[in-house]
């Protein structure tokens, strides 16, 4: 008898693609439906994950294309100190998919960016990118100028990149009720005093979640002939904190889950979108927890170097690499450059939630 789960190779049945292997064997779980070489300009956005991505394609030789460089004669330790070269442009972290749409719009002259400003003593914090300098800025119009430079540099990633890749890591928000823009982080955590009146959470559903990514991937594409296609990820770190109420590993299962799914719908609805499992890897059962750091939050080098394996192995074309974790001692230098980077070397403005909960007298 005849049906169509005859005709199905080995990937798409438990066993043999699972549970019969090592995890270190488990293959062929992702493949690029479009070409991704190293001529094509790549930018990357999003969580602190992103940054992995962004570090193994410039270590691969691929054109990792960053929009805002640091200035001529910056040392490489004040580059990472005031964050250039973190993302393809200055713009912190962008957990959401509306604060990709709202820096998308600001960078297509569709809305302005709210000339508000924070103060820190004598400095000065800009509340859309609140650790972008380690000391805040010396006034506001040195705030707003640099905000500007970032809004274009987004805009000339969006222009000229060939390959978007984008990271979700949140569904939780801040927003602000009288402007109705969105925060990166809740103010009074890291700048800024809270007012219970004016900032207001918004745990996002799934649906706000996934018109906002459509819409921005739609407005990106848009602004240019033969806009580029899009790699979307989800941050396989759980959550620093939740204010939804819920115990913090319910409130990160629902959220990566509700990201997942909408990622899922989006990289299969529009053209030239994909999805790569980073999630998956790091997270489900038959990997162990073997890639997460003891506090089991933060992805471990052999953690990352295995999701940048998948992502290298299934682009057409390309040597195939070596786990860390094996015997084999292919491309060795490029291992050695993923597992001499830890976590803690990564921009992740969430990771400053944690000091509030310490335990304290």
């Amino acid at each position: 008898m005849s049906h169509p789960y005859t005709s199905l190779d080995q990937r798409a049945f438990w066993a043999p693609a699972v549970g019969q292997r090592n995890m270190l064997d488990i293959d062929e779980l992702w493949t690029a439906p479009f070409d991704i070489n190293q001529h094509k300009k790549i930018v990357t956005f999003g969580s602190c994950f992103a940054q992995h991505f962004s570090r193994a394609l410039t270590d691969r030789g691929f054109t990792w294309f960053d929009a805002e460089p640091a200035p001529i004669g910056a040392t490489s330790e004040a580059a990472k100190d005031f964050n250039y070269g973190v993302f393809s442009a200055r713009t912190g972290n962008i957990y959401t998919a509306s604060l990709l749409l709202q820096w998308t719009r600001w960078a297509l002259g569709e809305e302005d960016a709210p000339e508000i400003y924070w103060e820190n003593g004598d400095r000065v914090l800009d509340p859309f990118r609140p650790a972008i300098e380690p000391k805040g800025f010396a006034t506001v119009e040195e705030m707003l100028a640099s905000r500007q430079q970032s809004i274009r540099a987004f805009r000339r990633a969006i222009m000229e990149c060939n390959i978007f890749v984008f990271t979700l890591g949140l569904t939780e928000s801040w927003w602000d009720a009288e402007g109705g823009f969105e925060y990166p982080m809740c103010p009074g955590t890291i700048g800024g005093t809270f007012d219970p009146e004016k900032h207001v959470f918004r745990n996002q559903d799934y649906n706000f979640i996934n018109e906002s990514l459509v819409s921005a991937i739609r407005k990106i594409r848009n602004a240019r002939k033969n806009g580029p296609s899009f790699l979307l990820t989800v941050s396989p770190v759980p959550l620093t904190a939740t204010n939804s109420g819920n115990h913090v590993l319910v409130a990160s299962m629902e959220s990566k889950s509700i990201l997942r799914a909408v990622a899922g719908d989006v990289s299969r609805k529009l053209a030239r979108a994909t999805y790569f499992p980073s999630y998956e890897i790091i997270n489900s059962a038959p990997f162990r927890g073997t890639f997460f750091e003891p506090n089991m939050r933060s992805v471990s080098p052999h953690g990352v170097e295995h999701v940048m394996k998948t992502f290298f192995d299934g682009l057409p074309d390309q040597p195939s690499t070596s786990s860390p974790l094996s015997d084999v001692k292919t491309h060795a230098q490029d291992t050695k450059i993923l597992m001499d980077r830890r976590q803690d070397d990564l921009a992740c403005e969430e990771e400053l939630l944690a000091a509030f909960g310490e335990t304290r007298d």
